[in-house]
C-alpha cells in the first residue's frame, strides 16, 4: 500500500481545472506510469532513487510530470 503521498493528493494533481480526477484514472494512469519505467528499467536505465516502480510513479504523478489525458 501506498501512503506517501497521499491518494488524495494524486487524485487532486491528476484533475483539471478544479476536477478531481476518479480513482479509477488514478489506477490507470499510475499502472502505466509504473510499467514504463518497469521496461526502461529493464532495457540498462536505473529507477529513480531506487523505489519501486508504483511508488516511483505515484512521485512523478505528486510532482506533475504526469497528466491524465482524455482521449
Amino acid at each position: 500500500m501506498i501512503n506517501q503521498p497521499p491518494v488524495d493528493l494524486l487524485i487532486e494533481q491528476l484533475g483539471s481545472e478544479g476536477q478531481p480526477a476518479s480513482r479509477y484514472c488514478l489506477c490507470v494512469v499510475a499502472s502505466k506510469r509504473a510499467r514504463q519505467i518497469l521496461e526502461q528499467s529493464a532495457g540498462g536505465a536505473s529507477n529513480n532513487e531506487g523505489l519501486k516502480e508504483l511508488a516511483a510513479a505515484s512521485r512523478e504523478i505528486a510532482s506533475g510530470k504526469i497528466k491524465c489525458v482524455k482521449d
